[in-house]
């Protein structure tokens, strides 16, 4: 089931996220950051859990992309599926909930970083059509 994110499912979110970033593969960003935080750095809508039972199970929410872009039509994709989960289609019908939502609000581009070494959310983005993967930019590591 997909339903839309509230706040007290955070602990759990929170807890998928770290487990995506523990991979080295699935974000820049780091997650140890309040309800709060989160919640004013996502766009307000498009945010939504993969539930089996009352078990969260994967996550998927939009980021503005720039303050160059007007913030309410352009977003970036998060997708995370819980470990035990993956393979089975979560994060499919994630980023299906997303798109389908992303267009109701009139948001008329998502755009995703992905790590080219997550071949997982490389073939569910594939698998859903979108225009990827397409190589636009390469970060590297620089020490200062």
């Amino acid at each position: 089931m997909i339903r839309i994110m509230r706040a007290e499912d955070w602990s759990e979110v929170s807890a998928i996220y770290q487990e995506g970033i523990d991979t080295g593969t699935a974000s820049f960003r780091t997650p140890d950051i309040s309800w709060e935080n989160w919640d004013s750095s996502h766009l307000k809508a498009c945010r939504f859990v993969a539930c089996k039972g009352k078990e969260i199970i994967g996550w998927s929410a939009l980021l503005p992309v720039s303050a160059n872009y007007d913030t309410g039509r352009v977003g970036e994709t998060e997708v995370y599926v819980k470990h035990g989960y993956k393979g089975q289609g979560i994060g499919s019908l994630l980023l299906d909930a997303l798109v389908k939502e992303s267009e109701k609000k009139g948001i008329w581009m998502l755009q995703a970083g992905i790590f080219l070494q997550n071949s997982a959310i490389l073939k569910i983005y594939e698998r859903a059509g979108l225009d990827c993967p397409q190589k636009v930019g390469h970060l590297k590591r620089s020490i200062l």
